[in-house]
């Protein structure tokens, strides 16, 4: 606890060492004077809690010295005790408390009854500052002291004032919240559309192979998509509560743009954009995470495909100017109303809405581009001259001075799924186990393996699970966390207990992804934890890389 200021005041050097003993005991900062002039000196420089002062001294008496600390904006807290042994009167006591004064001490001084006084004085300073702390963002300082009436009556009205505040934020809260739901689950059930007319497609009698084609195709870009609106809340999530951590190394921002473009090409060909590329002839580095950076040129050019009409015009720019690199893309597409320019770059928030709107998103994707560039230590601007008149967005970065920088070992990112072949050779075919409570998700994923030439069984349940690898000792097991009864995690503890099972390859394949769900599944025995929904070539790279007898990590 931090110490307060205890100033006292006597033109007598003995009365001064008489208090300094009494009030030691306080543990507080004990400051002496043998006069006013030192007194106001120090009430200049020095918060004070409490003033002890003698009445009758040279120059100026006590009266005239607590007036003049009461005139001072810094002291309108500070407490004014007397000592006196003369002015005990009634008159005297209303004089005192006339000129500032809120108590007095008879001499001779009592030291048990000084330093209650004084101690009382004290704990009510320590109330009034953690008080003020509390409502620095509605309260204003005052210079002068007001009757404790008005003083009562302005509070209530700052805290009436606070509350009605409060609540038009909690509504407007509410509100987007209300917005934002609704928003979900528009976006979800878009991509659930296609998928379930595909899944139909593919059920009826006389398909082709052409229009299965077609649907798995759908089926992929929609799945997508999901993983997208995903992928975009959960980065909302890890950067809103700093748990997002950037893995930096030299990037080329060449490399940066073509990965990006690779990602938004088909869009752009099937609504017949022009896309116009300008970069530098130099190569151009910038400390970054070559991950989140390839996401903001995404998502800005996201932004831009989505938000330009067909046969709509593209441009992406980089430039640099000493120290400093710019992105630029550009579009003449919907634009962005004036009101919005300001709040474009806010959670959930997707400018002006209206009728004719089929853009989609959840107002995330500019959200993530400002925080994850401001974690680069650059900015993001947007402009544009208003509705259906175009937009453009600025990205500025700190560039890597000009000398040759030091390569990653960590591989350029690349958009391409790796190659894997259709069946794997004999000796690398596993006995695989699926354990999903949802049958759908079990036996697809069990189809999808067996054509693959994999043996696989299905398990609907933790007590199936063991039962199966005490039977039949798989080589992989492919299990859901969340089931019921017994779950993941005590499933995967039970098998590695068994003696069966202490040789098994256990994945977790889970919804869960964060740090914390990794260390859990580790802790609990699992080998690998892949996050649903998982990509087949992941699954199908991972298989191929074990050996027929590997050794548990």
């Amino acid at each position: 606890m931090e110490k307060l200021n205890v100033l006292m005041v006597d033109d007598q050097p003995a009365k001064l060492l008489t208090y300094e003993a009494i009030l030691s005991g306080l543990g507080e900062t004990l400051i002496k004077a043998a006069t006013a002039r030192e007194a106001l000196s120090v009430l200049l420089k020095e918060e004070v809690a409490v003033v002890l002062m003698d009445v009758n001294m040279p120059e100026l008496d006590g009266f005239e010295l607590a007036a003049l600390i009461r005139q001072h904006p810094r002291c309108q807290k500070t407490a004014i005790i007397f000592v006196s042994a003369v002015h005990l009167t009634d008159l005297d006591r209303l004089r005192g408390y006339e000129s500032g004064a809120v108590d007095y001490v008879s001499v001779p001084v009592v030291p048990e009854i000084l330093r209650a006084k004084i101690g009382v004085f004290l704990d009510l300073y320590r109330k009034s500052a953690e008080l003020e702390r509390l409502n620095r963002s509605l309260e204003q300082r005052v210079s002068e002291r007001t009757a404790e009436l008005e003083d009562t009556v302005r509070r209530l009205r700052e805290n009436e004032l606070r509350l009605r505040q409060q609540g038009d934020a909690l509504a407007e809260t509410d509100r987007r919240k209300n917005e934002f739901i609704a928003m979900l689950a528009h976006e979800l059930r878009n991509p659930l559309q296609p998928i379930r007319t595909a899944i139909e497609l593919a059920r009826h009698p006389n398909v082709g192979q052409e229009q299965l084609r077609l649907g798995r195709d759908v089926i992929d870009r929609q799945v997508n998509q999901l993983v997208r609106l995903i992928d975009d809340l959960m980065d909302a999530s890890r950067i809103t509560s700093g748990k997002l951590k950037l893995v930096r190394e030299p990037a080329d921002l060449r490399q940066v743009v073509d990965s990006a473009l690779d990602s938004i090409r088909p869009l752009a060909e099937r609504k017949e954009q022009r896309v116009d590329v300008t970069l530098p002839d130099e190569r151009i580095f910038v400390h970054a995470d070559v991950v989140r950076l390839t996401q903001i040129v995404v998502n800005l050019m996201n932004n831009a495909v989505k938000f330009t009409p067909c046969g709509g015009n593209i441009a992406l720019s980089v430039a640099r100017e000493d120290d400093t690199v710019e992105i630029r893309v550009r579009d003449d597409g919907a634009g962005i109303a004036a009101a919005d320019l300001e709040r474009i770059f806010e959670m959930f928030v997707q400018g002006e809405r209206v009728p004719s709107d089929a853009h989609g998103g959840l107002g995330l994707g500019l959200a993530l581009v400002r925080q994850i560039v401001e974690l680069h230590g650059g900015t993001v601007r947007a402009a544009s001259a208003g509705r259906n008149h175009g937009s453009e967005f600025r990205v500025l970065l700190p560039a890597i001075p000009r000398s040759p920088p030091v390569q990653s070992d960590r591989p350029a990112p690349s958009t391409a799924a790796p190659a894997v072949e259709a069946r794997p050779a004999a000796d690398s075919a596993r006995r695989i186990l699926v354990v999903d409570d949802n049958r759908d998700a079990a036996e697809s994923l069990a189809a999808m393996l067996r054509v693959l030439g994999h043996g696989v069984d299905t398990a609907f349940s933790g007590a199936e699970a063991l039962s199966n690898v005490a039977q039949g000792s798989p080589d992989v097991v492919l299990m859901d966390i969340g089931m019921p009864d017994l779950d993941g995690y005590e499933t995967a503890r039970a098998i590695r207990a068994n003696a069966h099972g202490s040789a098994v390859f256990l994945v977790a394949v889970t919804g869960w992804g964060g740090e914390a769900d990794r260390h859990r599944s580790q802790a609990a025995g699992f080998d690998r934890h892949l996050v649903k929904p998982i990509v087949p070539s992941d699954l199908f790279a991972l298989l191929a890389s074990l050996r027929a007898a590997e050794p548990r990590r």
